[in-house]
C-alpha cells in the first residue's frame, strides 16, 4: 500500500456493530456529543503559558520514523484513547487489512487530508469521510495503534508472533477495575492541538473499522497531565504539576523506552493504560498542607519539600526539626523516584478527563495515565509499591487498565504489524 492510496471506506453495515454493548454506548454517547471536553474547551493556566509555542500547522510524519508516532512527539493538548475488539467470526485477512487501512488513513490524517470523498458525487452516496475537519490544519495530529494480549490467542493465527513481554498485567494493589474499561485486542491513542481535529481523526478510524471491530471502551483526555522536553509542566486536576521528572532525554529513552534486538518489534515499545478516577470533593475539603505532604511537593511552584524551586532534585533523606523526614517515605514523589527504584524509569504521557457526574452526584473525572516502557514489568514495580503505600491512594481509584505493544513505524508502502503476516 503507497503513502498515497486511500483506505477502502465500506459502508452499510449497522452502525450499532461497532456501538454496541454497555461500554460502546458510553463511547458513542461520548463521541456524539463532544462532551467530555467539547469542541470549545478552556485551556489550562500552563497550557496559556505557553501558547505562542503552539503551531497549529505542525505536522508530523507517519512513514518512515525511527520510532512510532505519538511517544516522543511533544504531548498535545487533547487526546482521545478507544480500545476495541475484533469481533466474532474475524478472520486474519479482517485483522490485516484493518492495520493496513488504518495505516493509510492514519498517514492522510496526519497530513491534514481527508481519507475519503467528503461529498460523494451522488446524492444518494455516503461519504466515506466524515467533514469536520476540512479546512482545519493538522494541529500535531499524531496516531499511536497498540496490540493487546488477546490479540494473539488462537483467532489469527499469529501467536506465535506474540511480543516477548505482552501479557495481562497481573492484579496490583491499586485495582478496582471492570472489565468494560480495561483491556482489548487492540488500541488507538490520537493526539492533537485542537480538539476537533482529535475527535474527527477516532471518529473516522472507528467508523472505517466497524464491520471489524467493536469499541471496548474510551476515554477522552484534555488538559495534558505529562511535560515533553520544552514543556511547561501542565497540573492535574488535584492542582498539583504533573510530569517534573519525565523522561526527556535520548540516554533515557533509548534505556527504558525503544525496544532493541526483539526481532520485529525492535524499535517499538509497550504502551500502558490506566483510567483513574479522582475523589475530588474530598480531597478539595482537605488542608492544603496535608495535599502537599502527600505529593511531597508544594502546591504553586512544584518544588519538593526539600528544595526551593521545581526541579531541584528531591533530599529524600533530609529530616526536619523532629527527626522525622521532610518528605514522608509514602508520598507519591517518594514512591515514585528512581532513585528509590533500582532507577527504574518509565516516560509519562497521560490526560486528564472528565466524564460529567457519577451516580453519586459528584465529578467524574480523574487521570488517564498513559505511559510507555521497553519492559511492563517496570510499570508493575512501581505501581506495587505505589499501590500499597501512596498517601494519595485515600483519593484515587484506578478504574481502567489495559497493556498494548506498540510497533515500529512503517516504511512508506507498508503498514503497521505487517510482520505479522509474513
Amino acid at each position: 500500500m503507497s503513502k498515497h492510496e486511500r483506505p477502502d471506506g465500506r459502508t452499510g453495515l449497522p452502525r450499532r456493530r461497532l456501538f454496541q454493548g454497555a461500554a460502546g454506548g458510553a463511547a458513542v454517547g461520548a463521541l456524539a456529543v463532544g462532551a467530555s471536553w467539547g469542541l470549545d474547551a478552556a485551556r489550562s493556566p500552563a497550557e496559556a503559558a505557553d501558547k505562542d509555542a503552539i503551531d497549529l500547522t505542525t505536522q508530523y510524519p507517519f512513514y518512515d520514523q525511527p520510532e512510532p508516532v505519538g511517544i516522543r512527539t511533544p504531548p498535545q493538548r487533547y487526546s482521545i484513547f478507544m480500545a476495541f475488539d475484533m469481533i466474532d467470526g474475524s478472520l486474519d485477512t479482517d485483522l490485516q487489512s484493518l492495520l493496513a487501512r488504518w495505516t493509510a488513513a492514519s498517514a492522510q490524517l496526519m497530513r491534514a487530508e481527508p481519507i475519503g470523498q467528503v461529498r460523494p458525487s451522488s446524492d444518494s452516496g455516503v461519504g466515506r469521510d466524515t467533514g469536520e475537519a476540512l479546512g482545519l490544519d493538522a494541529a500535531s495530529l499524531t496516531v499511536t495503534i497498540g496490540l493487546g494480549p488477546s490479540l494473539f490467542d488462537d483467532r489469527f493465527g499469529i501467536a506465535h508472533k506474540r511480543p516477548k513481554l505482552l501479557r495481562p498485567l497481573p492484579k496490583l494493589p491499586s485495582d478496582n477495575l471492570t472489565a468494560h474499561t480495561s483491556n482489548g485486542d487492540l488500541s488507538v491513542q490520537v493526539c492533537a492541538d485542537d480538539p476537533q481535529v482529535c475527535y474527527h481523526a477516532i471518529r473516522n478510524l472507528a467508523r472505517m473499522a466497524r464491520d471489524t471491530v467493536q469499541t471496548r471502551w474510551t476515554v477522552m483526555g484534555f488538559g495534558r497531565a505529562s511535560a515533553g522536553k520544552g514543556q511547561q509542566t501542565p497540573r492535574n486536576l488535584f492542582g498539583f504539576k504533573d510530569g517534573t521528572r519525565n523522561i526527556t532525554t535520548t540516554a533515557d529513552y533509548d534505556k527504558f523506552v525503544w525496544l532493541d534486538d526483539a526481532d520485529w518489534m525492535t524499535g517499538g515499545t509497550y504502551q500502558v493504560v490506566r483510567k483513574i478516577e479522582m475523589n475530588i470533593e474530598t480531597w478539595d475539603a482537605d488542608r492544603i498542607s496535608d495535599q502537599e505532604r502527600i505529593f511531597g511537593r508544594g502546591k504553586t511552584e512544584g518544588e519538593p519539600l526539600t528544595g526551593k524551586t521545581e526541579h531541584d532534585t528531591p533530599k529524600f533523606h533530609a529530616k526536619a526539626k523532629d527527626g522525622e523526614p521532610v518528605i514522608a517515605p509514602t508520598s507519591h514523589i517518594a514512591l515514585a523516584a528512581h532513585e528509590n527504584n533500582g532507577g527504574i524509569k518509565i516516560l509519562r504521557r497521560g490526560y486528564n478527563y472528565t466524564d460529567g457526574i457519577n451516580e453519586f452526584g459528584q465529578l467524574d473525572a480523574g487521570l488517564l495515565f498513559v505511559c510507555y516502557m521497553n519492559d511492563p514489568a517496570h510499570f508493575v514495580q512501581l505501581q506495587r509499591k505505589l499501590g500499597a503505600a501512596d498517601l494519595l491512594n485515600e483519593y484515587v481509584k484506578h478504574v481502567g487498565s489495559g497493556l498494548f505493544a506498540i510497533p515500529p513505524a512503517p516504511k512508506t508502502g507498508h503498514y503497521i504489524g505487517e510482520q505479522l503476516f509474513t
